[in-house]
């Protein structure tokens, strides 16, 4: 394995073990999501670059665009989640509350 390639690997695993086992706040679980999407973009990258197809160029700018989105939609959550039940943490939200 290329050490390109273990390093991606090893930044995606830490963002999954990061969201698997940080889940105190929904700012952490963010921003573990987030390093998982760079690492990926970064790997998808240099994946099209080594490959020198002009077929895949296009595939990293839509995987950039989804991940703006979820970002957004992420941070939108955590905002009304704020203004709502005044914490960010996920023990605070239940569905018995209307």
């Amino acid at each position: 394995m290329r050490l390109a390639t273990m390093t991606f690997s090893t930044a995606f695993m830490l963002g999954m073990v990061g969201l698997t086992f940080n889940r105190d706040h929904l700012l952490s679980a963010l921003l573990c999501l987030e390093g998982m999407m760079l690492a990926l973009f970064i790997a998808l990258s240099l994946w099209t670059l080594q490959l020198g197809s002009t077929n895949f160029s296009s595939s990293p700018l839509l995987l950039l665009a989804f991940s703006a989105c979820e970002a957004s939609a992420g941070l939108a959550l955590l905002v009304a989640t704020a203004r709502t039940h005044g914490s960010d943490r996920p023990q605070l939200l239940t569905l018995l509350q209307c």
